[in-house]
């Protein structure tokens, strides 16, 4: 029985030899690449998908423009990161358009937390996102409690969706 033999670029990774490369196609994990251009991976599960899908179907009822996405990559300073859910309005879709990864964050990025996550971790990204252009950054925690975060911190409820539930 014959093997697949997959080359891997020398030297860190770029999120379009993440992109190109067929042994990392249709994983099960999210993949993010670090500041050394090594792979990140972490495993979702249902709950966590759930909560995307919650967050993007309320998200599309409290905004009147724009688009919801998931698993949107952000190129920043530690990284690519994948933002598991974003906000896009329409005048940042206009700019960037489908850009892979995008270089200015959309307007709201927000995570969902995993088992895994460490809290240092969500903070790093906190501050990755708004540095990137990001305008608020949302945490959804294990139980579905979203927190609202801008560059002043945290916040009671988010300035761009006021609407936008406490829970999901």
């Amino acid at each position: 029985m014959a093997t697949a033999t997959h080359t891997v670029p020398e030297g860190p990774l770029t999120w379009q030899d993440v992109l190109d490369h067929p042994a990392l196609q249709d994983l099960p994990f999210k993949i993010e690449l670090n500041e050394r251009g090594q792979i990140v991976m972490s495993p979702a599960s249902n709950k966590h998908s759930l909560f995307q899908t919650r967050i993007v179907l309320a998200l599309h009822d409290v905004m009147d423009s724009g688009e919801a996405m998931v698993e949107c990559s952000i190129d920043t300073p530690k990284g690519t990161k994948v933002a598991d859910v974003v906000w896009l309005s329409d005048t940042f879709l206009e700019e960037y358009g489908a850009e892979t990864p995008y270089r200015h964050a959309p307007e709201i990025c927000v995570e969902v937390l995993s088992p895994s996550n460490l809290a240092a971790e969500m903070e790093e990204k906190i501050v990755l996102y708004l540095a990137k252009g990001a305008q608020e950054v949302w945490i959804c925690d294990l139980e579905g409690r979203v927190q609202f975060f801008g560059h002043e911190g945290e916040r009671e409820r988010s300035v761009l969706a006021p609407e936008f539930p406490r829970q999901v």
